[in-house]
């Protein structure tokens, strides 16, 4: 069971250390800034994706990451977009969706960006979304947590370990952690606040470049602030991204006249947003964050994408409620008519899979990606491998997923799946070799190393497959001893 962070962790340590200098007004390229300084005497690139993998994986382990390959595709394939068309992109980025009511989205070292699930129920339209991932991925790209990072070190080395120490209690146990992070960081916050709100400036001037360049509304940004504004306006307390995230007025008036000076974009949302919001206000929300009947009843009155998203979502509640025969009679005439869509497939597939037509939901799967295995859609050969596992096809799954998780070693679902198809086919030590990368991909690396030991040991003395399994344990203890400095730093 996955413990749900109150705060984001990584949010809150930049609202309280990001230490930036005020954006020139007329800079129009969003390279960084000749401050003297770009972080590199603390941090060069190297370290800090190796601490972003770090943290990534104390992430998967601690917080309630929603694990979707579809959502994961669509966000990945949205923040992509935007990544092609920013300057000053050092690391490879990856974007993660985690179920939380909270309106909040955060940036971290490595290129990582989480959002929370609210948000899709607070955005009316993709450009609002990708407002939202444009500044984050600006936060990344102008390195401002790297830069905090050396502004703490320098000025109070140890309010910084003590920080990050307690960033790791947080992800153990959320109210000590955040009890701890706050008596740690409350000196330092007071007088760090004016720079945070120059390094959020920075983050809107840069992300409303990127977004006008991939071809998205510029007005979407100051329409998404003005909303978090109002909500704060007339609420008791104010939206969790207000706390990590400081909006005073100049903020958002500066957003909106850089917004007015360029061009509007009037553009329709891509199908994929609809459904992706339907998908998750169905099957992830929570709280107000929601699918309800006027949202699907807006959409039905819409254009053909939101009839379709409408539709989607009536069997989506199907689907969530067990009526099963309902969620297929409502979603088989969109299936035929789009027989390829994988957000059709995909729910198809779990709807006859729960009515016990498994050689229905292979059949449909085969005929998708039969003759092009290699270059098919992730999402479908996950979900073939998953129908042959419900329809005990082992062998079939395994073929499939060794294949799969050499592609995506990062992706738990393909290490899950390979598990319990070895598991059925009887392949002991397959099976815990697998249970290891998911085990080490969640932070676990001492279960890991005993799950490959035990791997070890239970095949042929000197083969080639214990070989692999004791190579596999060398990989994973150097990863340890790189990963030494943090886990030290959370014991102090």
């Amino acid at each position: 069971m996955v413990t749900r962070l109150k705060k984001s962790f990584i949010a809150l340590l930049l609202t309280a250390f990001v230490g930036a200098f005020p954006a020139q007004a007329d800079e129009i390229q969003d390279n960084l800034p000749d401050m003297g300084t770009t972080a590199g005497s603390t941090l060069s690139i190297g370290e800090e994706m190796q601490m972003g993998d770090y943290f990534v994986r104390q992430l998967r382990g601690g917080a309630p990451i929603i694990n979707d390959p579809l959502l994961d595709q669509y966000i990945n394939h949205l923040g992509g977009t935007l990544v092609a068309h920013a300057n000053s992109v050092r690391t490879p980025f990856h974007f993660f969706l985690l179920r939380s009511s909270e309106l909040n989205a955060f940036a971290f070292f490595g290129g990582n960006v989480v959002l929370h699930s609210a948000l899709f129920n607070y955005t009316d339209n993709e450009s609002e979304l990708a407002s939202v991932m444009a500044h984050e991925l600006s936060h990344v790209t102008q390195r401002h947590l790297a830069r905090a990072m050396e502004a703490q070190r320098r000025n109070a080395p140890l309010t910084w370990v003590g920080a990050l120490g307690s960033i790791l209690l947080t992800m153990a146990n959320p109210q000590l952690g955040m009890a701890a992070l706050s008596g740690t960081i409350a000196g330092a916050a007071q007088g760090n606040i004016s720079f945070t709100q120059a390094n959020e400036q920075e983050a809107d001037r840069i992300g409303l470049q990127v977004l006008q360049r991939a071809g998205f509304d510029p007005q979407a940004m100051p329409t998404f602030l003005q909303k978090l504004a109002d909500q704060n306006r007339y609420s008791t307390a104010p939206p969790e991204m207000l706390q990590t995230h400081p909006l005073p007025l100049s903020r958002l008036a500066d957003t909106r006249n850089r917004a007015n000076q360029m061009k509007h974009i009037a553009i329709d949302s891509s199908q994929d947003f609809y459904l992706a919001k339907a998908r998750v206000l169905g099957m992830f929300g929570s709280s107000d964050n929601v699918l309800r009947s006027d949202v699907l009843d807006a959409w039905q009155k819409g254009n053909a994408r939101r009839q379709l998203a409408a539709q989607y979502g009536q069997a989506i509640l199907f689907y969530q409620a067990k009526k099963y025969d309902d969620a297929k009679r409502t979603l088989q005439p969109l299936l035929t008519r789009q027989p390829s869509n994988i957000w059709l497939v995909d729910l198809m597939t779990d709807i006859v899979l729960a009515l016990k037509q498994t050689g229905q939901a292979i059949s449909r799967l085969e005929a998708l990606v039969r003759g092009n295995e290699r270059d098919a859609n992730p999402v479908l050969l996950l979900n073939l491998a998953n129908a042959y596992v419900e329809g005990h096809r082992y062998s079939n799954a395994i073929r499939i997923l060794n294949r799969y998780t050499f592609s995506h070693p990062d992706d738990t679902n393909g290490w899950d799946l390979l598990a319990q198809a070895c598991a059925g086919q009887g392949l002991g030590d397959q099976e815990l070799a697998a249970r290891a990368e998911q085990l080490a991909l969640t932070g676990q690396l001492d279960q890991a190393v005993r799950a490959l030991s035990e791997a070890s040991s239970r095949v042929k003395l000197g083969s080639l497959q214990q070989a692999r399994y004791d190579a596999r344990i060398d990989q994973i203890r150097q990863l340890q001893l790189r990963f030494a400095q943090y886990e030290k730093g959370s014991r102090r």
